[in-house]
């Protein structure tokens, strides 16, 4: 049961540094309490857990114009964010954790506002015309979680399409032919909206849907050591564009879940090394693909026998089926 509710807000643009408060403050939640992140990140392209940098981002053209690569902790797919977007994060303990309030926070935020939106699927939160304005994804370590997400409030639409690079399939699959014709800012709903009301709205909206007062804490108070070891961690090069493999052979497929994309280096018909590259929210189930795969025989068949025998309870989406049904019949 949630006894407390804490604010932390930002204290700069600085997206390592953002990511590093993110995962220290997970660790800071007290039994019984809820802690809501609100930070911003300039000129930052954030990918999943899983995915290929390469193939989301323009990582050349950002570097050169000053912004930022940045990999999180989550799964899902990427996102662009610039001063006109507002990034927040709900932490707490598993036993507390509720998605579903945690959303309507957010929709209670926006309702004030005059905007009509609601939640559709997983993780997306849409005005009435079907447009986004929020993407969210979840992260959990043992029994530690949080949700965190995007508001688009001033977001520069050029600059979002001159970054994300999205595959056409995944378009398609939409019904679309960009991302900026499916996202919008919700100052294009409220006129004059700014990041500073956004965040006094969800403040409101955090204390009533919660029933609690909201108590502010000071990031300063967190351990300045340990902050710099995370930061150094998510600026790290390794961190960001993760090991690369020359591959033999590449495997990709979309489901409903998600895309997903599986290198393999093969030597003498065995596998001897695999990645896989995804934007399904199941960040830990796509890690382990790549460990089951290892060592066996490039058989499909073979393949698609050893995922059904790995597959996790937790895989509630029958992901592991489905990257089995790709490798159904002999490699050729």
């Amino acid at each position: 049961m949630i006894e407390q509710i804490s604010y932390y807000e930002g204290c700069g643009t600085d997206p390592y540094l953002n990511l590093a408060v993110e995962e220290q403050l997970l660790y800071e939640a007290a039994p019984g309490e809820c802690i809501l992140y609100l930070w911003q990140n300039r000129r930052t392209v954030v990918v999943g857990y899983n995915q290929n940098i390469w193939e989301e981002c323009l990582t050349e053209k950002l570097n050169a114009e000053g912004g930022y690569p940045v990999r999180r902790l989550s799964g899902g797919g990427a996102v662009y964010h610039d001063l006109g977007n507002l990034n927040f994060t709900f932490l707490t303990a598993s036993d507390n954790y509720d998605v579903e309030k945690q959303l309507l926070v957010i929709l209670k935020a926006v309702q004030s506002l005059g905007i009509s939106a609601i939640q559709t699927g997983r993780n997306d939160l849409v005005l009435e015309d079907g447009r986004k304005f929020s993407g969210n994804a979840f992260y959990q370590k043992g029994e530690r979680c949080y949700h965190h997400g995007t508001l688009m409030i001033q977001v520069d639409m050029e600059q979002l399409d001159r970054y994300l690079q999205v595959p056409d399939e995944k378009l398609r699959s939409k019904g679309i032919r960009s991302v900026r014709s499916r996202v919008a800012n919700l100052s294009a709903y409220c006129p004059g909206l700014t990041v500073e009301q956004m965040k006094k709205e969800l403040l409101k909206s955090f204390q009533q849907v919660y029933g609690c007062r909201v108590t502010t804490k000071k990031i300063e108070m967190l351990d300045r050591a340990r902050l710099q070891e995370r930061r150094d961690k998510f600026s790290s090069w390794d961190w960001i564009y993760g090991r690369t493999l020359e591959f033999t052979e590449k495997i990709s497929g979309r489901f409903p879940w998600g895309r997903i994309s599986l290198g393999l280096q093969i030597e003498h018909g065995i596998i001897q090394d695999a990645a896989a590259y995804s934007d399904a929210m199941e960040q830990d189930l796509i890690a382990k693909v790549p460990e089951i795969l290892r060592g066996c025989r490039y058989e499909k068949r073979e393949m698609a026998h050893r995922l059904n025998q790995g597959r996790d309870a937790k895989d509630s989406h029958g992901i592991f089926g489905d990257i089995g049904s790709l490798l159904n019949g002999p490699a050729g």
